[in-house]
């Protein structure tokens, strides 16, 4: 059997570590030849409530569980890891702008960032679901200057399985005919999910589903706006359908992408599209198992620039919200 990999969860005792976490072990991640060693990070308070957990995944008996040990500190969490998934944040409260929830993360992602840093494994990869998930990844990337640009993703992922779904519901046929579905920009209001590049079947959605007015008026406002809708319906914000894409963020970026297709992932711009460069931006992107590339060439109406434009705006005004609290590798 090969080397355990090692992954590390911060905030793994909440709705969405619970889902994520049970379906690593199982080897719905990378697979039922590869074991895995889990590091669990929660508060000092969740420690009990997690060590129920723990005792849960003991019970499970899976075999590719090589081993697993929580911990309310950090540095000890991500010690050797080759994964560093950070769900734990501050959750957004009533009355609560943005930018509130932005400064209030702040600090921990300067510290879970410097524990990286600090313990992590050399060829350490990190995934931020935590929201808001790109300026979090922003602020935890700038603490870590011994970890690369390339190896810091923060998740859009969710949006982009969210948008492929609306397609196919749409067109009548499986999930599994949309292809080169992206979104771009923020996990926000403001990202823009890109239809116009798109497939099903092989061919352009636009020619698929005939109804421009679908894709301007209905299709784009409920991408960015599922994750009101989920809450307002089960009174609980996404937990599994969040794990799900932080699983399958991880395994996109740890295998070659399926030629003519991409996925979507908030990365360090490297200027492409007119993002300004240094921003953690999503892009449609691919990657060859050990790190990603942005696509290139893809026709960008002017309609679309304008929303690709307005989404680095946002990011933009977001860095510059945190700027105090950013490390020296930006």
């Amino acid at each position: 059997m090969t080397q355990p990999i090692r992954i590390a969860v911060s905030g793994a005792g909440g709705q969405i570590g619970y889902a994520l976490i049970f379906r690593i072990a199982s080897g719905g991640l990378f697979g039922p030849n590869t074991p895995v060693s889990l590091r669990l990070l929660e508060i000092t308070p969740a420690l009990p409530s997690l060590g129920g957990t723990i005792m849960e995944l003991e019970d499970c008996a899976f075999p590719l569980l090589s081993d697993v040990k929580a911990s309310d500190k950090a540095e000890e969490a991500f010690e050797g890891a080759d994964w560093v998934v950070l769900v734990g944040g501050m959750p957004r409260k009533d009355g609560m702008s943005r930018a509130d929830l932005i400064r209030a993360n702040g600090p921990i992602f300067t510290g879970q960032g410097k524990a990286i840093n600090e313990a992590a494994g050399p060829n350490v990869r990190v995934l931020v679901v935590a929201n808001p998930c790109n300026t979090n990844c922003l602020i935890a990337r700038s603490h870590a200057p011994k970890v690369p640009n390339d190896r810091w993703y923060a998740m859009t992922r969710l949006d982009q399985n969210r948008a492929a779904s609306q397609l196919a519901v749409k067109a009548g046929v499986p999930v599994g005919s949309v292809s080169k579905m992206a979104i771009w920009g923020n996990h926000s209001d403001t990202q823009y999910p890109d239809y116009k590049n798109a497939l099903i079947g092989g061919k352009p959605a636009t020619e698929v589903i005939k109804d421009a007015a679908w894709f301007s008026d209905t299709f784009v406002p409920t991408v960015a706006k599922r994750g009101s809708a989920v809450i307002k319906a089960r009174g609980a914000s996404s937990a599994a359908s969040a794990a799900n894409a932080a699983l399958d963020s991880v395994r996109s970026a740890s295998v070659a992408t399926p030629s003519g297709d991409w996925f979507s992932a908030g990365v360090i711009s490297d200027g492409s599209y007119g993002v300004p460069a240094g921003l953690l931006y999503s892009f449609p992107l691919t990657s060859d198992g050990k790190t990603w590339s942005v696509v290139k060439g893809l026709s960008i109406d002017e309609d679309a620039q304008k929303r690709i434009d307005a989404s680095a705006a946002e990011l933009v005004s977001e860095r510059d919200t945190v700027k105090d609290l950013l490390g020296p590798a930006v």
